[in-house]
């Protein structure tokens, strides 16, 4: 989801968020009503009322008409089914989370097995193997070739086991080895 759609159902969904809004689109759904009768139907003060009303203006829910000294309100059936439309299909719900559960599963599996930027112990599992993995390759400089030795050195910063890391590295194409020189693939984060 955009940003701009992403803090637009963010405000749409806090403004929907009090009960007294609620109440008073669902008034409006089907009559047009003025503060004051508003005030007397959901027994608030009229200017709770005016104040919920602005907030309700303010996403383009409700429509505001002058009759007289007063303003009757009304529900914006076309912005409402606007949003339902743009913003609650299945594809933009699930979409506010893509980036949110990557990034999060990342810093949870990253928080689990580096502390002090010390890997504890090297992952099990596929998944997590592969963050551990991509985390270390930046420790390598793309376009520098090292030798074993170095790459040892290096690995031995962050865990012991540097014959299974490196191993690990070239496997996940993460790192490509010739004759005992190593070097970081460019595509690799």
């Amino acid at each position: 989801m955009e940003a701009n759609d992403f803090s637009l159902l963010l405000q749409f969904l806090k403004v929907l968020a009090h009960e007294s809004r609620l109440k008073l689109l669902g008034l409006l759904a089907d009559h047009e009503y003025s503060v004051g009768e508003l005030a007397e139907l959901i027994d608030l003060k009229e200017p709770t009322v005016s104040h919920h009303l602005a907030k309700l203006l303010e996403l383009d829910l409700v429509h505001m008409r002058t009759e007289g000294t007063s303003h009757r309100y009304r529900l914006n059936h076309d912005t409402l089914q606007k949003i339902n439309r743009e913003l609650f299909t299945p594809e933009q719900v699930a979409s506010i989370a893509e980036n949110v559960t990557s990034d999060a599963w990342e810093r949870k599996v990253l928080h689990t097995y580096l502390i002090d930027d010390q890997l504890t112990k090297i992952p099990e599992t596929r998944k997590k193997r592969d963050i551990i993995l991509n985390w270390l390759v930046t420790k390598f400089e793309i376009g520098i070739h090292y030798p074993e030795t170095q790459v040892n050195t290096i690995i031995k910063r962050y865990h012991p086991d540097t014959a299974t890391l490196r191993r690990e590295l070239i496997a996940s194409k993460l790192m490509q080895r010739e004759n005992s020189v190593y070097w970081r693939i460019p595509s690799a984060q």
